[in-house]
């Protein structure tokens, strides 16, 4: 009696932590072939040279700056045909910007795909020497460019669904987690006018990848077991109740290039779970997913002043780009 009940007991701790597992990771997700987009490698680059260089440091701190970069990112964004709002974002006298640019229908369940244009400010203080920031190339220029490059490919053809491409301001520290956060302003405009949200997609930090070994750390011990300790692939970010969205964006995502692609259903106070402007649009009751390079879990520029574009692996953030453009067209 004593060994069956050893026995059933250990059985109902495995399938439970199968069970886990499977929630968290979903192994088994089959790709959904689809022919990828040609990526402009070298639009790319020059995208996240000129945030990260041209102007430089683009923090809420450094105002003039930060409107030369939005400044750039609605020129660019203009240049493809799509109709552009500028929603401002008004915070201790002075106005921010969200630039958001609509493309296909008017109406239907909106696609949201946004990428924050500041760079991190709190650092400031702590650069030798001192009152320098750090580049923010792969945070969040990467993201950015990304943002860029796809409106390229949605302005290549007529869009059958309703998509919106969202510059968001004021993403990193001190207005992080609070209402000035553009991506807030932005998730309660859309709450507020009725309008439905299949899915909100944050670009977070694309385009570092490292293939050495431990090259990858994690917010939970033992997660390297399930994704290894290399840092050469991409993640897609998602709350629990996001399980069904992140399998079906993980699917599109494999199956326009080599590039692994990982995914992590966690609850939001996981360490880095909720560190973009998804949060905002989890607040508001909408489905939203992070993509993401994994930060400080795999870069080791970040937040720093060597976070610069000439340590981008723009090939893979082409990839990811080809990634998400496959969900624009084929999510469901």
């Amino acid at each position: 009696m004593r060994l069956k009940t050893l026995y059933i007991t250990i059985t109902t701790i495995v399938l439970l932590a199968a069970l886990v597992i499977s929630i968290v990771t979903q192994p088994f997700v089959t790709p959904i072939p689809s022919t990828p987009e040609e990526i402009d490698l070298i639009k790319l680059k020059a995208h996240v040279k000129y945030l990260s260089t041209d102007v430089h440091p683009r923090s809420s701190s450094s105002f003039s700056n930060l409107e030369k970069a939005g400044q750039y990112v609605f020129d660019e964004l203009k240049a493809m045909g799509a109709p552009v709002e500028v929603q401002e974002v008004k915070v201790k006298g002075k106005t921010y910007k969200n630039f958001i640019a609509r493309f296909g229908p008017s109406t239907g369940p909106l696609l949201v795909i946004g990428a924050h244009y500041d760079s991190d400010a709190q650092s400031l203080r702590n650069w030798k020497p001192k009152g320098m920031a750090t580049p923010g190339a792969d945070d969040n220029a990467s993201g950015v460019a990304g943002l860029l490059e796809l409106a390229r490919l949605l302005s290549k053809k007529q869009q059958s669904r309703s998509i919106e491409l969202v510059a968001y301001t004021l993403e990193e520290d001190p207005h992080f987690g609070t209402e000035e956060m553009g991506s807030f302003r932005h998730a309660r405009s859309l709450k507020e006018s009725g309008h439905e949200v299949q899915l909100m997609l944050s670009i977070e930090m694309i385009g570092y990848f490292a293939d050495k070994a431990n090259s990858q750390d994690y917010p939970a011990p033992g997660m390297s077991a399930l994704y290894g300790d290399r840092g050469n692939f991409i993640t897609l970010v998602g709350n629990l109740s996001n399980f069904g969205a992140i399998r079906r964006a993980k699917a599109l995502m494999r199956g326009v290039s080599n590039l692994p692609v990982v995914s992590c259903n966690a609850p939001a106070n996981l360490q880095g779970i909720a560190l973009s402007d998804h949060l905002n649009f989890w607040n508001e009751g909408y489905p939203a997913l992070m993509v993401s390079d994994t930060a400080f879990f795999r870069n080791p520029h970040y937040h720093r002043m060597t976070d610069t574009f000439e340590k981008l692996d723009y090939r893979r953030m082409a990839q990811v780009v080809q990634g998400i453009y496959a969900i624009t067209q084929h999510f469901s």
